[in-house]
């Protein structure tokens, strides 16, 4: 996939990861990209965890992986950070 690829895929994956948490997640576009991104590659390697292959070359997961581990990068940020008003 190529750099276009992967930035639409970030986007909708970060997209419909914000819209299953609830509360404000003040991200932008690039914020939501980065997040979609990053989630994939965390969906990847939680998935590598659970089939019990090699972690230490985890590779991207596909659209539900990188929409779930957007999802807990989410929530650990929010724990990490807290809510700010």
């Amino acid at each position: 996939m190529g750099l276009l690829g992967w930035i639409i895929f970030g986007f909708f994956a970060g997209l419909i990861a914000r819209a299953v948490l609830p509360g404000n997640q003040r991200l932008g576009c690039l914020g939501t990209t980065l997040l979609g991104v990053g989630g994939a590659f965390v969906g990847g390697f939680l998935t590598s965890l659970w089939r019990g292959t090699d972690w230490r070359d985890p590779e991207p997961a596909g659209f539900l992986g990188a929409v779930l581990g957007a999802a807990v990068l989410l929530l650990v940020s929010r724990a990490a950070f807290g809510r700010q008003p």
